[in-house]
Order: C-alpha cells, then structure tokens, then sequence
C-alpha cells in the first residue's frame, strides 16, 4: 500500500499526516517506510484493509481533505 494525505504543508507536518502515520506505524504489518511525500507499508491483506481503515478514518477525521490511496498485491496473495 502507498498513500498520501493532503493538504501539504512543506513548513509543518499537518494533523492529519502525522495521525496517519502514527495509525500505520502501530499497526502489525510486515514493513513501513513513512516519507515526506509518500508512505508506503506491506503485510498480510487483513491486516493491510485494517490499516487502511483506520488510517482513512484518522486522517479524514484530523482534517485531511483528499487521501490517494494506491493497494497492489503480490506475491502469494495475488489470486
């Protein structure tokens, strides 16, 4: 999973993203890679869909106006 919250604040990181963050750091997925443009995570798909509701209610809720959202699977799971 990749994902982007917005509006973007290049001085500051925004509520939003920090929560985010935060939501993707604690759950139990295999990897997370959080950058400033971009934040990617993988691990098993139930507990990916679970971060991602979490993170898309978190954000949304911390004032986030848009979140792009992108999911692949692969690997064994791809079936």
């Amino acid at each position: 999973m990749e994902f982007t919250t917005e509006p973007f604040d290049l001085d500051e990181a925004p509520a939003h993203a920090v929560v985010a963050r935060e939501v993707i750091q604690s759950a139990e997925l295999d990897a997370v890679d959080v950058g400033p443009f971009g934040n990617t995570a993988e691990g098993g798909a139930d507990r990916v869909l679970a971060a991602v509701d979490s993170l898309l209610r978190s954000a949304l809720a911390s004032g986030a106006t848009r979140v792009s959202l992108q999911v692949n699977v692969i690997g064994e799971d791809a079936k």
